[in-house]
């Protein structure tokens, strides 16, 4: 069965290479009557964009998304929803050598094993960034529809970069702050120590890592099918499809392993006339279910592998170590474009779930 394919209930199919044609996004199973246009997912795909400050790469693509299938005027129509941006700002010469020197942290080499040679490895081919902008154009469908039919809202912003991490912040802050500056992190002060540090990284040949916070709201309760289809098992396969995701905790996370189960257990009270847990270590999912309290998920991203210092590798032709120095354009830090791509992911599972659980129905009507 192909890799490719997330979801049982709103697909997606991802497809695309960095340096081929385009990169897109098939999703199949939204229902019908939801209003969406090029502009609703345009809005989001432009926060992944490449090229928009000096903490990203300097590929510069447009990424003006076109809609193929699926809408009509102006509605979901209930087929297929096609969609791609067409790759334009390609210098692939960059890419000449790792057929004989395969580059440190990249999957160069593995990839030319399994593929046995007739992958495509420019820009990293199918192992690039680059294929989240499919993500982010079927997730932009899945947050308006979640939004529109039951009033689940996602939200992810930059927690921490280079070891330095945001102050705790109310969510309505969060919401306010987080697009306001370069690296997407809505503590002023945290988020301009975080350019620093990724442009200290970047003037000397080198790259950081950081983590991006999600948060869920408004989820209901006993979305998930335990027990290998739970929640948090779909969530974390899915965020993991990500390039350069090494890690995912939710709620209090690792924290939890110096916690006593008295501090970690979450009480059950009222909370808006529902039975509710009181606190959240668990991040909103219990059971591999959904508790009907925010869901709070953290991803660890590593230090992006293309670095301009040099590095040691093995010449596999000449069966040699030779020094190497990754040419092109790459980003010091991944976790700035990475925020709309993990809002996108989290929407894509949530609606599968709400879908698969009834609550969304295959005709929307009134929905706008």
């Amino acid at each position: 069965m192909s890799g490719n394919i997330l979801g049982k209930r709103f697909v997606v199919v991802s497809f695309g290479e960095s340096h081929g044609r385009c990169v897109g996004a098939v999703v199949d199973g939204c229902p019908a009557g939801l209003k969406l246009s090029e502009q609703d997912i345009q809005t989001l795909l432009d926060l992944r964009r490449p090229g928009q400050s000096i903490v990203t790469t300097q590929r510069r693509e447009e990424d003006k998304v076109e809609i193929l299938s699926g809408v009509f005027n102006g509605h979901t129509t209930g087929a297929p929803i096609a969609m791609l941006v067409w790759n334009k700002d390609v210098v692939s010469r960059d890419y000449d050598k790792v057929l004989e020197t395969p580059r440190p942290g990249h999957a160069d080499l593995i990839a030319r094993l399994k593929y046995g040679g007739f992958n495509d490895h420019r820009g990293g081919g199918r192992f690039s960034g680059r294929i989240t902008a499919g993500f982010v154009m079927a997730g932009a469908i899945a947050l308006k529809l979640l939004k529109q039919a039951l009033g689940v809202e996602v939200l992810a912003y930059t927690k921490r970069i280079a070891g330095i991490e945001a102050r705790p912040l109310s969510i309505e802050s969060i919401k306010e702050r987080r697009w306001l500056n370069e690296v997407r992190c809505p503590d002023e002060e945290a988020a301009e120590a975080m350019k620093r540090a990724i442009l200290e990284a970047r003037s000397s040949g080198d790259s950081v890592g950081g983590i991006v916070e999600c948060i869920a709201q408004n989820v209901p309760p006993c979305l998930g099918e335990p027990v290998f289809d739970s929640l948090d098992a779909d969530l974390s396969k899915a965020l993991f499809s990500i390039p350069a995701v090494k890690g995912i905790e939710f709620g209090a996370g690792f924290r939890a392993a110096d916690m006593r189960g008295s501090e970690h257990n979450d009480p059950l009270g009222i909370i808006d006339g529902e039975v509710r847990p009181l606190t959240n270590n668990a991040g909103g999912i219990v059971g591999g279910l959904s508790t009907g309290r925010e869901i709070i998920i953290r991803v660890a991203f590593k230090p992006a592998a293309s670095i301009s210092r040099p590095q040691h590798t093995l010449n596999i032709k000449k069966r040699e170590m030779e020094e190497v120095v990754v040419t092109g354009r790459h980003d010091p830090c991944v976790v700035p474009r990475a925020v709309p791509i993990v809002e996108s992911v989290v929407g894509i599972v949530l609606a599968d779930h709400a879908l698969r659980a009834g609550l969304i129905p295959p005709v929307l009507r009134g929905v706008e």
